[in-house]
């Protein structure tokens, strides 16, 4: 975590000295938190030599355990940690229902919309990391209608929110 606050400092001092705002200002909320789930899955894996990011283009999960598939490449898989990185201290949301572990980062950062809104910047910190393994029946299915552009999405049950939470591993 402490390599992601080095890496958004460095890279919002330079946006600073360009007169631009913040990284967490300008990308899009999903885009950020996005970014911030890919940092800790290839900045893990040097302080854990037993798993390794998943060199899979959008493969699942997104850390495997080191040498199990070849190349550390796989489309699909049961065994692994998918990531995921959140302001949010709930409602988070996957792709699909599917028994698997997560972690998941919480984190407070402005964004994109506090700018429109006139919001003060404030500094980016984590708030607390989870991690738990979840079964098919800890997420909900979302769907969608046959007019949304919304990306499918399945989100986690209130089961699957317990068991994260005795999952803590870190709290700020």
């Amino acid at each position: 975590m402490q390599g992601f606050l080095d890496f958004l400092g460095f890279i919002n001092q330079q946006l600073h000295r360009k007169q631009l705002p913040p990284l967490e200002a300008f990308l899009m909320p999903a885009n950020f938190s996005s970014m911030v789930g890919e940092f800790m899955t290839i900045a893990i894996p040097k302080f854990c030599p037993t798993i390794v990011k998943n060199c899979y283009h959008n493969g699942h999960p997104d850390m495997l355990p080191r040498g199990k598939y070849p190349r550390d490449s796989v489309l699909h898989a049961r065994e692994g940690i998918e990531v995921k990185a959140s302001r949010h201290v709930s409602g988070w949301q996957g792709h699909n229902p599917e028994d698997v572990w997560l972690m998941v980062f919480v984190f407070d950062a402005n964004s994109s919309r506090d700018v429109a809104l006139g919001i003060a910047p404030k500094p980016f910190c984590f708030v607390k990391v989870l991690g738990a393994r979840l079964t098919k029946d800890d997420w909900k299915f979302s769907g969608r209608s046959s007019t949304s552009r919304r990306t499918i999405t399945a989100s986690v049950t209130r089961s699957g929110f317990e068991k994260m939470g005795a999952g803590l591993i870190y709290q700020a």
